[in-house]
């Protein structure tokens, strides 16, 4: 049984990339969709889709590439199961200067951290990537 889903589905992506794959699969779930929905919009994977029906479906992820490398350099799982890290608006952290993101779980759904900070929502930081 997995304890923390969203740390699953960030490992099995980090070991994809490390094992030079090109796509991986992950459970699906709603949060686990938005989360790489969010991915594609700010380029770090190519596509995303469902495969399968709920409660058994699987997220295929393909990841977007600069040249031969992956352009996901690294993922980190921020606020866990046994430890959550909240942020207000004025606190939400600033991944590699601007070049990388974190994703933010606010009252208005999951979004950037520069979605939030323009929009003034704090909320739980969900991980960083780069």
């Amino acid at each position: 049984m997995i304890n923390d889903p969203i740390a699953d589905m960030l490992t099995r992506i980090r070991n994809a990339i490390a094992a030079r794959k090109s796509e991986v699969d992950v459970p699906a779930s709603m949060v686990k969709e938005a989360i790489a929905q969010i991915l594609v919009r700010e380029g770090f994977l190519a596509r995303v889709e469902r495969v399968g029906e709920m409660p058994h479906a699987m997220l295929h992820l393909t990841f977007a590439f600069d040249a031969s490398q992956p352009k996901i350099r690294d993922l980190k799982r921020i606020s866990k199961s046994g430890q959550r890290v909240y942020a207000k608006a004025t606190e939400l952290p600033r991944v590699m200067s601007g070049l990388g993101i974190a994703i933010i779980s606010t009252p208005n759904g999951l979004m950037t951290n520069k979605e939030a900070r323009s929009r003034r929502l704090g909320g739980e930081v969900i991980c960083e990537v780069f």
